[in-house]
């Protein structure tokens, strides 16, 4: 892999560790609700789409994995803290193999999925990469939408 294993599951371990401070922060009372309204995303549920994001990319796109992920879903789940901190559990012990397989070579040949990465690198340190915009891009959603809890009230 372009990118330094450790390097990058220190990092996906790092955005999901900051997930659950802010699902903790908001306890079981809170992690479900919308900052505002019915258009924006509880916290609940962006952990649930950040875990399909990053077995849909790493598992499905980089090795070739099936998959049966319904994107739409995922930000109408809701969870409990104690829920999610299983649910990041899993997906961080499954990166961590997937990783590995992608960094021993055993990706798929399949390059469905990759044209979607930026500028038209089909690596697999691009799905790395993109795996972890997203993750910090939806943990400031969270912070955010925890902030506007708080001030809510």
């Amino acid at each position: 892999m372009e990118l330094e294993r450790g390097t990058a599951e220190l990092y996906v371990r790092h955005a999901f560790g900051q997930m659950l401070a802010v699902a903790d922060r908001l306890g079981d009372d809170r992690v479900n609700d919308r900052p505002l309204g019915p258009d924006t995303n509880a916290v609940a549920a962006l952990v649930v789409h950040c875990c399909a994001v990053t077995e849909f990319w790493i598992g499905h796109v980089a090795l070739g994995r099936p998959t049966s992920r319904d994107r739409e879903s995922e930000f109408s789940t809701a969870a409990t803290v104690l829920e999610l901190h299983a649910m990041v559990d899993a997906t961080l012990t499954r990166a961590g193999e997937d990783l590995a397989a992608i960094d021993e070579g055993r990706v798929q040949p399949d390059r469905t999925g990759r044209q979607f990465l930026e500028v038209g690198d089909e690596s697999d340190g691009a799905i790395v990469l993109h795996v972890l915009e997203e993750l910090y891009q939806h943990l400031g959603h969270m912070e955010l939408a925890a902030d506007a809890l708080a001030i809510r009230g």
